[in-house]
């Protein structure tokens, strides 16, 4: 039997994935002043001795933000490839944990849908990439089932490394089920928002209600800035997602632990 298609096949995916590798390289690290961005950004929330959580880590470009301001990282990243790039950028650092696993609402395995062309959006969701996949802002992104990745929580993690200052949780639409597996209040932490699927943004809202009483901000794509003045209730964030248009970009919402709770 022939294999040569096959075998091409197999060469054009490695091929688009390095690519794909390759273009979040340049687009995180490559841009000037945006590493002086982020540390503005994240310095109200982080500071020396912090632990903090990157949540679909990719390659890496908060962590070397967070190592910057002095934060003990743990870098969760499924993606194989992706964790061989963290395992080498940050190789000669101690404070660095790098955790091969998603995360979602408890312990198991599960299959990731990969992107080869663009692995930033990657996702456990198949919901979320049926609906954002119908995007125009998403055409030419497809996906394919790829490994059977490992899954644990955000109560095993804090269990394993402490409670963190800071977590950050950027899985392409299973965020809601990232924090289904975390059980008590975190200080401070971020979340995707898409608008095509902001559905997914309501339900962490509602998710942190359960948690602890919690105000709100939010980051439009890669501005790297809060866009409110005073942080909002749970409700005017929900109002703010809802206004935002289908076709909009997405970006992060902040949620911040009020004293008063």
């Amino acid at each position: 039997m022939d294999c040569q298609p096959r075998r091409r096949e197999r060469q054009l995916r490695s091929a688009n994935r390095a690519l794909g590798i390759a273009r979040s390289l340049l687009l995180y690290y490559g841009i000037p002043f945006r590493r002086r961005r982020l540390a503005r950004l994240y310095r109200p929330f982080i500071g020396p001795g912090s632990v903090c959580f990157d949540v679909g880590a990719h390659v890496g470009n908060r962590v070397r933000c967070w190592r910057g301001l002095g934060a003990r990282v743990v870098a969760v990243e499924p993606q194989g490839d992706l964790v061989r790039v963290l395992r080498f950028l940050f190789r000669r650092d101690p404070e660095v944990r790098i955790v091969a696993s998603a995360l979602g609402a408890a312990p198991g395995s599960a299959t990731l849908l990969v992107s080869e062309r663009t692995p930033t959006v990657s996702s456990l969701s198949r919901s979320w990439t049926a609906r954002v996949g119908a995007s125009p802002s998403f055409r030419g992104v497809s996906w394919k089932p790829g490994a059977q990745v490992q899954v644990t929580t955000l109560d095993a993690l804090i269990d394993r490394f402490g409670l963190p200052s800071f977590v950050k949780i950027d899985v392409e639409g299973y965020e809601a089920e990232v924090l289904a597996g975390l059980s008590q209040p975190v200080p401070a932490l971020s979340f995707e928002y898409l608008p095509a699927a902001r559905e997914v943004g309501r339900q962490c809202i509602d998710r942190l209600g359960t948690l602890g009483d919690y105000r709100f901000n939010w980051s439009p794509g890669e501005s790297h800035r809060l866009t409110e003045s005073a942080w909002l209730e749970p409700d005017q964030m929900r109002a703010r997602l809802a206004s935002m248009p289908a076709e909009g970009d997405s970006g992060d919402v902040y949620a911040l632990l009020s004293e008063r709770g």
